[in-house]
This record gives structure tokens, sequence and C-alpha cells, in this order.
């Protein structure tokens, strides 16, 4: 199980706060600091799924290319530290924790949400860190999020926009895309790999309204096509790569020093924790994935059938209740397979029996310790799998055994 929280006494939780969008907070708290956003450009990167995967392979090309280059990103797995990485690598327990008690005052008197104050500080960290370019992932949304404030975002990178977060962006796709689609603006241009019709129509109609030019892009070509290798696994990178090297092909535009080396080696070298990742629990493989949606769940699925026939698996899936775990597990789950259903610590979840009755599948509560169901998991014919939450994944890591 994860330890304490070291800011706890610095960051509330989320839960406590709910969902309040706006920029007003934090461009107030910036205008007191000075304006440190203003010290650095930076590329933004919406969408639903793969925003992290492109932000990180963007940050490891701009890092290739000699740019002094920060990277935040959300959720975190197992430290907040782990949202803010500078040209050195991630900040400190130390740094960060100056950082957030020195905003303590600004942020109570700005009212500012728990991913407000942390936003915050990693617009000062970046801005102390003499950073030159930062790659912001968006937290939710789009329009509204805090990450938008900054004032020169030269290039918006649109991940796959699928249905998520319908209680906070709008209950359709459509109505989900135009949120997202609200990070389009004319000084900057946008770069975006296939997407639903729906949000194809809301992007083309944003970005002509705003006058920012938007580059679509194909998925980049297998290696054994001469693609180039990648370091994140599974189909879906290749998607996602290929909006990373757009961003980076327009920062090159833009006078930026990316070349073709610089953009191979960044998308080699990039990690990124709890997709599509193999593990071992007891000497036994598993696979762990952060998929928390019907569409995510699609990826994995089709990564699974690549691998070909397979024996009956088991699955650990743990959700939030306001995540949509029927779709998730009937596109999952096969004739045979077990199913347990974990609880998230300090998290909405949906129950073993609730799914059950939802779904008609056979799931089974997973009451046991998480030790104990690790053990039951690994026990499968086939490759196992725990999914349905980056929560998960956070609860499990430290559980499973050390990698070289």
């Amino acid at each position: 199980m994860p330890g304490r929280d070291p800011f706890s006494d610095l960051i509330a939780p989320f839960s406590r706060r709910g969902i309040d969008l706006g920029l007003e907070r934090l461009q107030g708290a910036l205008a007191e600091l000075g304006h440190p956003e203003r010290r650095f450009a930076a590329v933004q990167v919406a969408g639903t799924n793969g925003k992290g995967s492109i932000s990180t392979m963007l940050e490891r090309i701009a890092s290739a290319a000699g740019i002094r280059c920060g990277l935040y990103t959300s959720p975190h797995l197992l430290s907040w530290c782990e949202r803010i990485r500078l040209p050195d690598g991630l900040i400190t327990e130390t740094e960060l924790r100056r950082l957030l008690q020195e905003l303590q005052p600004l942020a109570l008197r700005r009212n500012l949400t728990p991913f407000e104050l942390v936003t915050a500080a990693a617009f000062v960290a970046f801005a102390e860190a003499g950073v030159e370019l930062a790659v912001l992932e968006v937290g939710l949304g789009g329009r509204l999020d805090a990450t938008t404030v900054h004032p020169q975002r030269l290039v918006l990178a649109f991940a796959s926009i699928g249905l998520d977060h319908t209680e906070a962006l709008g209950p359709t796709l459509a109505a989900i895309a135009a949120e997202k689609a609200g990070v389009l603006h004319g000084a900057g241009r946008a770069v975006s790999g296939p997407q639903a019709p729906e949000a194809v129509a809301v992007l083309r109609r944003q970005a002509q309204a705003c006058g920012c030019p938007l580059r679509w892009v194909e998925p980049l070509p297998s290696e054994a096509a001469g693609g180039p290798q990648l370091g994140l696994r599974g189909e879906l990178q290749r998607h996602n790569g290929a909006v990373a090297v757009a961003a980076a092909e327009a920062l090159a535009e833009l006078g930026w020093p990316i070349d073709a080396e610089a953009i191979e080696r960044g998308l080699r070298e990039a990690r990124w924790p709890g997709r599509l990742a193999r593990h071992r629990f007891g000497g036994r493989p598993l696979l762990l994935d952060g998929a928390h949606n019907p569409p995510a769940a699609e990826a994995l699925r089709r990564e699974l059938d690549a691998m070909g026939p397979a024996a009956p698996r088991r699955w650990l899936i743990a959700m939030q209740r306001h995540k949509d775990a029927p779709q998730l597990l009937r596109t999952l789950l096969r004739p045979g397979d077990q199913a347990r259903v974990l609880a998230l610590p300090e998290h909405a979840s949906w129950r073993a029996d609730e799914l059950q009755q939802a779904t008609g599948l056979p799931l089974e509560p997973a009451d046991a310790s998480p030790h104990d169901n690790l053990h039951w998991l690994v026990d499968s014919a086939a490759l196992p799998v725990a999914c349905g939450s980056l929560y998960l994944v956070a609860e499990l890591l430290p559980l499973l055994d050390a990698t070289d």
C-alpha cells in the first residue's frame, strides 16, 4: 500500500472541494506572483486518452534537442513530485514542500483549488529552474482548466477524445469535444490524431472560428514498416507518437532546434508507468493498465486480442463510481474470464454486486488484502490484467516484484 502522503498538510484532498473549474482564481494568483508563467513558452496537450503519453514523448523530444524543458502532468501514482518534471529530473519533495508552503497564504486568499495550487507551484518551479519550454497536460476538459491560463501556448496537441467525466464536461461526445477545443486560440497552432466524426466537426469549427491552423496526422508506421522505435508499448502509442511528432515539428517550424535525431531519440526514451505495463508478482507475469473509460478499454482489448487466442484470464478491476464501469467490463471480459472488483481507498467506487446486476457478468468482491488479491490474480491461465483506475495502479505498484 502507498505510504502516508507527505503533502497532506499542504494539499487538501481533491474530493473535499470537488470539481471547480475556472481561470480567474489562478490568473489572479499568478499576477500576485509577478507572472512566473510568462518566463517560459508552453505546449498544451488536451484530450481524453493518451495525454500523458503524448506529453512525456514531447518532453523527451525537446530535452533530446537540448531545450530546457519542463513537464506538468496529472494524476500521479505514488508521489506528488511525479507531476512536475524539471530539466534535471522530478522536483524533489524538499523543493515542492518549500513552494507549497510559500504559496499557502496566496492559495487561501485566492481560494485556489488543490489542482490550481499545484499548477501555480509548477509554474514557479519552471520559472526558477530556467525552463524554456513546458509541456502542460490538461487536467480536466480544457476551456476552463488551470493550464489554460498560460499565455504563450504555442502548440495545442489533441489526444483521442472520448466519453469521460460526463458529469463535468457534458453528456455527449460533441459537448466534451467543445470543452477540450476551448484551448484553441488564434496565436497557436494545433495538431490532432484521428478522432470520432463528432469530435472532428467540433475541432474544425472551433479552429476556424479562432483562426488556429489545425493539422491532422495519421498513426506512425510500425517498426516493421520502417516506423520509429517507441519506448511505450502498444499500438495506440503509434497514434500518440504521431501527435507528439507533429507537435515537435510545429515547434521546429517556429524556430525551436528540434531535428529528426531528437525526435527519434525522444520517442525511444519515453517512459510512462501504468500503461500496458508488464510486471511480475511472485515471479509470475501480469499486465497493469490505467484504462478507466470505454475508449481506453477498447484499446486495451485490441492489444490483448493482438496477442493471439488466449485461455480465460483473471482480472482485478477497480473503478470510481462516476466512471462507466458496466460498459468497460462488457468490452474487456470474455466467456470464462474471472474478475474481482476492488474498492478504491478514499474514493467512491463501484461494488461487485452492483456491476454484476448491471452487466449480468459473474463478478466477485475483492474482499481480501491487495497482497492476497495479487496472489489470486497471477494464478491465471492467460496473462492476467489489473485495470480500471490509475489509483489501482498506485495501490499495486509497491507490492510488485522489483524491476531492473
